[in-house]
Order: structure tokens, then sequence, then C-alpha cells
């Protein structure tokens, strides 16, 4: 009998590398923010961002996930590129 000293709810390799991605994410997300003028849009954003990613919490299925991610992903890029038209 081999005695692990992880505890039972121990992340996999896969998952640990998916929930550091889906952190930087959020913390690129919440900088990103941080560049958007106005103070009311700011906060409505940021609350947005983290009200998203609280409630998507304990999402466990993967298609889910990986869908999750790249929405976030592309609400990232959207935020950039308005923040980028608004600089110029």
């Amino acid at each position: 009998m081999t005695v692990t000293r992880l505890p039972s709810a121990a992340l996999s390799l896969k998952q640990f590398l998916q929930r550091q991605r889906v952190l930087g994410i959020y913390r690129n997300m919440l900088r990103a923010i941080r560049q958007v003028p106005d103070e009311a849009d700011r906060k409505y954003l940021r609350d947005w961002a983290r009200d998203e990613f609280k409630r998507n919490k304990n999402a466990t299925e993967q298609d889910a996930i990986r869908m999750m991610i790249t929405q976030a992903n592309n609400h990232l890029e959207e935020l950039q590129k308005s923040l980028a038209l608004a600089k110029s």
C-alpha cells in the first residue's frame, strides 16, 4: 500500500495548469479594467468580472471550463482593444 502526502482534494497537473490560466486571465482583466478612465465604468466592470469569476468558481466540467476560458479571453481582448482605441 502506497502512502501519499497529498490531500484527497489535490488537483491533478491538468487542473492545476488550468487554474493558473484562469487566475492569469482574471489578473489581466483586473489590470485592464484599472486603465478605464471613468470611475463608474471601472467599478461596474470590476464588479462584473468578480461576479462572473465567482459564479463559475465551482465549475468542474472540462468542456464548460474551456468555453468559459475562451469567453474570458475574448472579453479581455475586446476590453484591451477598446482601451487602445480610447487612447488614440
